[in-house]
């Protein structure tokens, strides 16, 4: 990947590698936005609101990343890949189901979601320090407590029945 030129010290072999990490999250993060609202819109049930509202408050949380990924690519030099052809070409989540309703399916297909998205951000994290950029590193630490947290909530909604 070209980067743009800057006066960012880190060396330009180490932006480079950032940049890729940081493209490859953005890349679930914002399919993992859209699943969350996915759930949002079509979620029904006797837990509908709560629901909607947990919903609405995670794709807020997700959102807010997918802005700091972004420009944290842009900050670097890079040029961030976040169009739906991009996004759909560079997700490593599972495809979401289209056709659930019911709240405890939302749930459970979003836990799966929160879950391999955390798994990269944690993985990136090591990536990050490779690469020499303890900002990027830092970034992805902070990402990955507050998608632990969100999976949290979503998980103790499906171990009510247990």
């Amino acid at each position: 990947m070209a980067l743009h030129p800057t006066r960012n010290d880190l060396v330009t072999r180490n932006r480079s590698k950032a940049c890729d990490l940081l493209n490859a999250r953005l890349a679930d993060a914002i399919d993992l936005a859209s699943q969350v609202k996915q759930a949002h819109w079509n979620v029904k049930g006797p837990n509908f609101i709560g629901l909607h509202g947990l919903f609405d408050a995670i794709h807020g949380v997700v959102d807010g990343q997918v802005d700091e990924l972004a420009e944290r690519i842009t900050a670097l030099g890079g040029v961030a890949a976040g169009t739906v052809a991009a996004v759909a070409r560079a997700s490593t989540l599972a495809a979401y189901p289209r056709d659930i309703v019911r709240g405890a399916d939302h749930l459970d297909a979003l836990a799966q979601g929160l879950a391999a998205y955390g798994g990269g951000l944690r993985k990136a994290i090591g990536g990050a320090g490779k690469a020499g950029d303890d900002v990027t590193a830092d970034l992805f630490t902070g990402m990955t407590a507050d998608i632990d947290k969100q999976l949290w909530l979503v998980e103790a909604h499906l171990q009510a029945d247990s």
